[in-house]
């Protein structure tokens, strides 16, 4: 299945620039770098949750996040958030 993988890690400290590289590396091993924080990973379910798993031990909750866009399969396209910064509703009205 093709999976969208985004990140946002906060590096305002060494500790985050080196879980920066760390999640960088592990989707490097995993897909193709499309822009900074945003990796296009071909991967078989087994894959996608050892990846998950890894990312998701990596991150700080408190302050990153990982965002997983599923695109594969024939199935319909779903999101995961995992960590800080809820996602916006995108089926729901915006309201500013």
């Amino acid at each position: 299945m093709l999976v969208l993988i985004t990140y946002d890690v906060n590096t305002t400290d060494s500790a985050g620039k080196k879980r920066l590289r760390h999640v960088a590396k592990q989707c490097v091993n995993y897909g193709g770098r499309v822009q900074n924080s945003v990796f296009e990973c071909e991967l078989d379910p087994a894959q996608c949750r050892i990846l998950k798993q890894k990312l998701t031990e990596e991150i700080d909750k408190e302050v990153d996040s990982l965002r997983f866009y599923y695109l594969g399969d024939g199935k319909k396209a779903k999101i995961e958030h995992i960590g800080a910064k809820e996602p916006m509703r995108i089926d729901e009205p915006l309201i500013f």
